[in-house]
């Protein structure tokens, strides 16, 4: 009973009190008192102002870094697009100079008949994987290509493989219904008539277990000179004539031997080939005479 009397009587004291500080204050009785407080509370002001103010601050700044964070992680994205598109457009030029190339040969040689195809496979050799023993290990070099083209498309044994333009890559040794074997010409199996740009001078390329070409049975009286561009020469008719086989990059000369040899240089790459044009039919120099 007594402490709800008292808490009834709350309200008119803090009325009676604030009347009273505020007569005071008036009068300014209570001016040093207030002075004091001023003094002591300053500090307090200023530092809790100060606090505010650094909190809005940080505030702003992190917004500001989630702003920034979402603005990168944009750009990011943007650049990964741009990227990724870049890498597409160079694919597509690299795709545009190799078929300008192959173009450029079938409108030189339009009696020709062509078949277009992408290497599919490499191998070190036609029943992949395997390789020839040298020393103790087996030999690493490539010396099959797989296409995309067979007997369906009217893939024959035999038949010529060139890249980009003029450069011939092999034979086709093996067909199957939608794909074919091509033997290149760096294979120890693979031997090509062939002639020197500069000099004319004649010889046969075979390919060697290094992954490297050899011109054998060059005349010794005839010149060989280092750069020289070696093509094929058509004898035998496997083969047109003046498709590009490589560059003279050594002489081998003997004195007392018949012949000269000369180290090629492979006018390409073989493990960066990727379009190859098929030679389905072409005017061989030399013909065989039809049996009788």
């Amino acid at each position: 009973m007594r402490r709800g009397t008292w808490r009834s009587w709350l309200p008119l004291t803090f009325l009676i009190l604030s009347i009273l500080f505020l007569a005071l204050h008036e009068t300014r009785i209570l001016a040093p008192v207030e002075r004091g407080l001023q003094v002591v509370l300053a500090p307090l002001q200023r530092a809790a102002t100060a606090l505010v103010r650094n909190i809005g601050d940080l505030s702003q700044t992190v917004r500001q870094v989630r702003e920034l964070r979402a603005r990168v992680a944009e750009l990011e994205e943007q650049v990964n697009a741009l990227t990724i598109e870049n890498v597409r457009l160079r694919e597509y030029e690299a795709e545009v100079v190799q078929l300008r190339g192959l173009l450029g040969f079938v409108e030189a040689n339009p009696t020709w008949a062509f078949l277009g195809a992408d290497v599919v496979g490499r191998s070190a050799c036609i029943n992949a994987p395997c390789g020839d023993v040298v020393g103790q290990e087996p030999n690493p070099y490539l010396r099959y290509i797989t296409i995309n083209v067979g007997q369906a498309d009217g893939v024959a044994v035999g038949m010529p493989v060139v890249t980009g333009g003029a450069v011939l890559v092999g034979r086709v040794a093996e067909t199957g219904l939608h794909t074919s074997k091509v033997q290149l010409i760096t294979d120890p199996g693979s031997n090509v008539a062939a002639m020197l740009q500069q000099s004319r001078a004649t010889g046969l390329v075979v390919g060697q277990p290094d992954g490297s070409l050899r011109m054998l049975y060059i005349p010794q009286e005839d010149t060989v000179q280092v750069g020289d561009v070696v093509l094929t020469s058509g004898l035998g008719g496997a083969f047109p004539r003046g498709l590009v086989l490589g560059q003279v990059s050594q002489v081998v000369k003997q004195d007392f031997a018949l012949f000269q040899e000369a180290v090629i240089h492979p006018a390409v790459d073989y493990r960066r080939v990727e379009l190859t044009l098929v030679i389905t039919s072409f005017q061989p120099l030399v013909q065989e005479e039809p049996g009788e």
